[in-house]
């Protein structure tokens, strides 16, 4: 069955940056949309970044904009987050995802397959 494992968080302080890694096993990689959605406790899971499969495109929401950059190894079968200046608010369990053959969706229930999560603390 496919799987995805995220991994590369951790407790960090305010302006640092952190890579988040999601390594993903028994699926076509290179056809499946990734996306990086991120929970906080008491809310919503929440849109991070999205990469599309066909042309590596990417999307961010504004909140992260500018900050977060999504990336693919398509040899490697890894996503990574690369995410700089953290704030507080930035706090939360990290999960990648992955929706095959189509464009990125901002709504968590279009995707097929969910990593575990990895837990992102960043302090003040």
């Amino acid at each position: 069955q496919v799987q995805l494992a995220e991994s590369g968080g951790g407790l960090v302080q305010a302006g640092v940056s952190l890579r988040l890694s999601c390594s993903a096993s028994r699926l076509t990689f290179s056809s499946y949309c990734m996306a990086w959605f991120r929970q906080a406790p008491g809310k919503e899971r929440e849109f991070v970044a999205a990469i599309n499969w066909s042309d590596g495109n990417t999307y961010y929401p504004d909140s992260v904009k500018g900050r977060f950059t999504i990336s693919r190894d398509n040899a490697k079968n890894t996503v990574y987050l690369q995410m700089n200046s953290l704030k507080p608010e930035d706090t939360a369990v990290y999960y990648c995802a992955a929706k095959g053959r189509s464009t990125y969706y901002t709504d968590p229930r279009w995707y097929e397959y969910w990593g575990q999560g990895t837990q992102v603390t960043v302090s003040s």
